[in-house]
């Protein structure tokens, strides 16, 4: 488990992280989000002890980490994929760092099978590219067999096979009863494997929720229905909180604030016959984009100018 308390971190005027509170429960897959600049990677900088705080505290396991005497196998990271020595082959990154914490050779072939290293064990990790140095940083996370696990950015670089590899590895983890936190751009990859999801923006806690709350509270469930009169229709739905649009002259109405149920009840005590009654959610992406708009530092255009040649 990790708990953070007030976490702050400021450099000079410039504040990283401000007053974060969350928790990272075992057994579930915590999703980190936020635009860059948010404060992710310094808050998981903090959380094993490469950065100290300005302010506040955070905790693995009810200690700081700098406290446990074996770090590596109460939380296993990856926050850099390339900070590995490039002379070295991956079998001996991995058993530097098990000499350190007494533990086994066999726990250093099972990670490097479990990664699917066995074919470059032997090589020299600086030839590495971005997705095999990918799979040895999570090698190295997991070596100590730990209780909690804390990834960011993992799936950078891996090819289709190697993003349905650490999809599958992170729900198997969680479902151990491991804490896993892991932080990603990809949302699509979130709404298939994070149970929880933390968002941060400028530092600050913008959500801390479910995938399905955050799509429902940042901007609902946009409904069709369609019927012989909308006019009336409109009007039985009109309400606080209810958006209701639609084309004139067209039998569909899209309403945004209203459950479908609760559509299809008021349409059936007003005695309106509906043809169709179809809910769609936003994306998680569309609703991460709407919570973060005003946290996002560089926006970009689709506009492209040109010139005459």
């Amino acid at each position: 488990m990790i708990e953070a308390h007030q976490l702050t971190k400021r450099y000079g005027e410039t504040t990283a992280v401000d007053r974060l509170d969350f928790t990272v429960k075992p057994g579930t897959v915590t999703g980190f989000l936020g635009p860059n600049g948010a404060g992710k990677s310094t808050t998981m900088r903090m959380i094993i002890g490469l950065d100290a705080p300005t302010g506040g505290t955070v905790v693995v396991n009810g200690r700081r980490y700098a406290e446990h005497s074996a770090p590596l196998q109460e939380v296993g990271a990856l926050l850099e994929a390339k900070s590995i020595h490039p002379g070295r082959s991956a079998f001996d990154h991995l058993m530097v760092q098990a000499y350190t914490h007494g533990i086994p050779r066999r726990r250093v072939d099972e990670v490097i099978e479990l990664t699917g290293l066995q074919s470059v064990a032997k090589k020299r990790a600086g030839a590495f590219s971005l997705g095999m140095a990918q799979r040895l940083g999570i090698a190295a996370a997991l070596l100590g067999d730990p209780a909690t696990v804390m990834l960011d950015e993992p799936v950078n670089g891996l090819d289709p096979e190697g993003v349905l590899w650490i999809r599958n590895l992170l729900t198997g983890l969680a479902a151990e009863g491991r804490t896993v936190f892991v932080s990603s751009h990809l949302m699509s990859e979130m709404a298939l494997v994070a149970d929880h999801l933390i968002v941060v923006g400028r530092g600050r806690l913008l959500a801390d929720t479910s995938v399905h709350e955050l799509v429902r509270q940042t901007a609902g469930e946009t409904v069709t229905v369609a019927s012989a009169d909308p006019g009336r229709l409109r009007e039985v739905l009109a309400g606080p909180g209810i958006e209701i649009t639609g084309r004139a002259g067209s039998e569909q109405l899209q309403v945004t604030g209203l459950a479908a149920r609760a559509i299809g009840l008021k349409a059936a005590e007003a005695g309106i016959a509906l043809f169709e009654l179809t809910a769609k959610a936003i994306s998680l992406e569309e609703a991460f984009m709407e919570l973060t708009k005003d946290s996002v530092d560089y926006h970009g255009t689709t506009e492209v100018s040109g010139r005459a040649a």
